[in-house]
């Protein structure tokens, strides 16, 4: 088994306290960290990184729960499409600053819950 005194355990190229972390966080922890990794990425102008987790964000968007539901869901998409296409256009300040603004806007109302 893994030796405890060891803090960082790369395991099949995973670490695997990042792995625990994730597999125990919260639906709200998980969508803070996709937003991190993709503004981390834009930042370093990685639009292939940038528009990976942009498509799980949308992968994550739900329809069904009433039309306000739907409606948020669907400006999310749009904003999240603008944003795929302003980094294959290599606009990354742009992406960087929407995708800021949105991680912000979701933790405000995470820590009203």
């Amino acid at each position: 088994m893994y030796s405890s005194a060891r803090t960082y355990q790369n395991h099949g190229g995973v670490n695997q306290y990042l792995m625990k972390e994730i597999l125990e966080a919260s639906p709200e922890q998980l969508l803070l960290k996709v937003y991190d990794y993709a503004i981390v990425h834009a930042q370093k102008k990685d639009m292939a990184k940038t528009n990976s987790a942009l498509q799980e964000l949308i992968n994550g968007l739900r329809y069904d729960g009433g039309e306000e539901v739907k409606e948020f869901s669907l400006g999310l998409l749009k904003l999240y499409n603008f944003c795929k296409e302003q980094t294959r256009k290599g606009n990354f300040e742009i992406v960087h600053e929407i995708l800021t603004e949105l991680r912000n806007s979701w933790l405000q109302i995470f820590k009203k819950k």
